[in-house]
Formats: structure tokens, C-alpha cells, sequence
């Protein structure tokens, strides 16, 4: 089992180094199914949750911004009828850091307390 969601994220600023792709490679395994998506020239991670209604699928939006909040990093969030589309990249630096892995991490620890509401 991954320790990543334990981390806390570090700083990021635009000057910070993107991940490798030795480090990508490595954290990406960590986070299955989340996949890396190309946009604008930079990669971001994406990973869509479902949901039995929309109800839900807003709880589990403002439990992700809850824990965005607190680490000071914040997602793209796409809340939808049953959906959530969550994309997480440094803005600061326009590509991926650390930071994203870790909160792809925390937000797989969100949908699984949201287990009984997904579809």
C-alpha cells in the first residue's frame, strides 16, 4: 500500500522542478488510475469518479476542495450528474511536481470514504 497520500505538499514555485520521467514513471504506479493527459503543452493528471446522483457527486467535490484547501493546492474540479472530473497539475510551473502525485493520493482516500454513495 502506497504512503503517498501521508505526504504533505512542499512549496511550489515557478521555479520548482517538474518531475522527471524516471520519478514520473515511478509515482505514476502509485496512483493506477489516474492517467496523464497533454494539454495547453503541459501534462496533467486526470481521473473521473462516479456517483449514484448528483448530491453525491457534490459532497465528494467539496471533500476534495476541503483537502485542497488545507494543502494550499487546488484541482480543476468538474462536478456533473453522477461525475466528477478531478485534474490536478502546478499551475506555478505549468506541468506536474510532487504535490500532484500526493494529492491524486489524497483524493483516492476521498472516493473510498465515498464508497457507498458511488455508482
Amino acid at each position: 500500500m502506497t504512503t503517498l497520500h501521508q505526504n504533505h505538499c512542499e512549496a511550489c514555485s515557478a521555479d520548482a522542478p517538474k518531475v522527471s520521467d524516471q520519478e514520473l514513471a515511478e509515482l505514476i504506479r502509485e496512483i493506477p488510475d489516474w492517467s496523464v493527459e497533454v494539454r495547453d503543452g503541459h501534462m496533467e493528471l486526470e481521473r473521473v469518479f462516479r456517483f449514484k446522483n448528483f448530491k453525491h457527486a457534490l459532497a465528494f467535490t467539496n471533500a476534495v476542495g476541503e483537502i485542497a484547501e488545507a494543502e494550499g493546492h487546488h484541482p480543476g474540479l468538474l462536478t456533473e450528474w453522477g461525475k466528477v472530473t478531478v485534474t490536478w497539475w502546478s499551475h506555478s510551473i505549468k506541468g506536474l511536481h510532487r504535490n500532484d502525485f500526493i494529492m491524486c493520493a489524497r483524493t483516492d482516500r476521498v472516493a473510498e470514504g465515498a464508497e457507498g454513495r458511488k455508482a
